[in-house]
C-alpha cells in the first residue's frame, strides 16, 4: 500500500511573511531584556510585562513559523492541541506555585 505525501498543496509561507516574524520576535526579546536590565520599573509589572510578551512571541512564531492556520480544519485541530497544552500548563505551573507559596507561608 502506497501514500503518497502533496506537500505543495500546503503554504510554505513568503520570505515577507519570515522576514516580519524574525523583526518580531527580536523585539519581543529586546523590550523585556531592556526592562530587567535598564531597572526601574515595578517587579510585578516586569513579570506581566515578560509573560505577555512571551504569549505575544509564541503566537507570532506559530502563525508566521509554524503557518498555524485557524481556517482550515487541520489548522483548528492543531490551535485546539496548542490551547489544550497552554491550558495543561497554566494548571501545572499555576498549581505548583500556589503549593509553594502556601507552603512557605504555612512553614515559616
Amino acid at each position: 500500500m502506497s501514500h503518497s505525501h502533496d506537500h505543495d498543496s500546503h503554504s510554505h509561507g513568503s520570505t515577507k511573511s519570515y522576514i516580519i516574524g524574525l523583526i518580531l520576535s527580536i523585539l519581543l526579546t529586546i523590550i523585556p531584556f531592556g526592562m530587567v536590565m535598564k531597572g526601574g520599573f515595578d517587579e510585578t509589572f516586569v513579570v506581566i510585562a515578560i509573560a505577555i510578551l512571551a504569549v505575544c512571541q509564541v503566537l507570532i512564531q506559530l502563525i508566521l513559523f509554524m503557518h498555524l492556520n485557524l481556517k482550515t480544519q487541520e489548522g483548528r485541530d492543531s490551535g485546539s492541541f496548542v490551547f489544550f497544552t497552554a491550558v495543561i500548563l497554566v494548571l501545572v505551573i499555576g498549581g505548583s506555585l500556589w503549593i509553594m507559596y502556601h507552603l512557605n507561608i504555612n512553614l515559616m
